[in-house]
């Protein structure tokens, strides 16, 4: 592809209007009914806030709800302390940020919790709401940070398997359709996508030779009405709709809302200016790929195109 940089500023520029702040969840648990309607009322407007007034209801919550940003839990309830209870969702939740709260002097419970990592910091009552809500930012954006570095771990792993993949694959002459469906499957699944389908091209035209991959097990090829793909093979750049129900050069195109795709991206695959073929990369939500998932689609492509032509097939066309 000629830019690929300007391509990326255009497909950033579209992601950008997708972006929208969420609230965070957090979890509240004391037996005393006051004090947990207080604690709703003070962190509602920035968080989105659940409740439990004991320790084994706010498993039942973190059991129905998944995992949240911080857990505010009082220590002295009945059946079960808060230290306790804390300690039963380290397991399953281990980026949650855990706080305390405490009325009295459980010193040993407390520091061996602390020690185990189990309680990032504990609030002694009555507490003042200030120092509260400040202690719970901080939490909050600990937790951030912890989330954005594991997806960062798990992103990176997850491109480097994608290019040893494709590196592979060049090195070899396996037969061709399987090849475009291996291909396929690790594209869809690198970027979790709920359909991908890679089709070869001659002269500028689709040709039946294809890999498919989607979640559903089957996916339906529309390409060759697809405007956006059609595009791409002409310009030989990237195509994309970041949120379909709301492009309007699409809106009469049967297929999208017939196949539930609310986003979809087009790469041309190209080898020495001619288009070997197309990957669309299909969701059935609007699309939210981070810049570095944008630079590895176009690396991506460029591995593509060579161990396209590591193929005999493709060898005889040029």
């Amino acid at each position: 592809m000629d830019n690929p940089i300007s391509e990326i500023d255009k497909v950033r520029r579209q992601l950008m209007t997708l972006e929208r702040p969420k609230k965070l969840k957090i979890l509240v648990v004391d037996d005393e009914p006051d004090n947990l309607d207080l604690l709703y009322r003070t962190f509602r407007r920035d968080f989105h806030v659940l409740k439990a007034d004991s320790g084994i209801n706010a498993l039942e919550v973190l059991a129905a709800s998944g995992e949240v940003a911080v857990i505010i839990s009082d220590q002295r309830m009945p059946e079960m302390k808060g230290t306790e209870f804390l300690s039963k969702t380290v397991p399953q939740f281990p980026d949650t940020v855990r706080i305390i709260l405490t009325g009295f002097t459980d010193i040993e419970d407390l520091v061996e919790a602390i020690n185990a990592g189990q309680v990032y910091k504990y609030i002694t009552k009555p507490w003042d709401p200030g120092e509260l809500k400040a202690v719970v930012q901080r939490a909050a954006e600990t937790y951030d940070l912890l989330k954005q570095r594991t997806e960062e771990l798990h992103r990176a792993h997850a491109q480097i398997a994608l290019l040893t993949f494709l590196a592979k694959v060049t090195q070899t002459t396996p037969n061709l359709e399987a090849s475009l469906t291996s291909i396929a499957t690790a594209f869809s699944e690198t970027f979790a996508a709920d359909g991908c389908i890679l089709q070869l091209v001659e002269k500028n035209t689709l040709v039946n030779t294809q890999g498919t991959c989607s979640n559903t097990g089957t996916i339906e090829n529309w390409l060759d009405q697809d405007p956006l793909t059609a595009e791409a093979i002409a310009s030989g750049k990237i195509q994309v709709s970041v949120n379909v129900p709301k492009d309007q050069k699409l809106a009469s195109i049967a297929q999208y809302p017939d196949n539930q795709v609310q986003a979809h991206f087009i790469i041309p695959i190209i080898y020495r200016s001619e288009v070997l073929a197309v990957l669309s990369l299909q969701w059935k939500q609007p699309c939210t790929l981070r810049e570095d998932e944008l630079e590895l689609i176009h690396t991506s492509a460029q591995l593509v195109a060579i161990a396209l032509t590591s193929s005999c097939c493709i060898k005889t066309k040029i």
